[in-house]
């Protein structure tokens, strides 16, 4: 029953830094162009091929 004094105070600051982390991401702009992210998979660059 001892272990819950030491679990449970871990797992919230664990899920708080998680929160943290991800508040983070939002506000340094990381989800801001997610379309073209997608698109540019798509593309044929040239330069990602490998050399002859």
């Amino acid at each position: 029953m001892t272990v819950l004094l030491f679990l449970a105070p871990l797992s919230l600051g664990l899920g708080l830094i998680a929160v943290g982390a991800f508040w983070w991401s939002l506000r340094n702009n990381q989800y801001e162009d997610p379309v073209g992210d997608a698109e540019r998979i798509l593309m044929d660059d040239p330069e990602d091929r490998p050399a002859a």
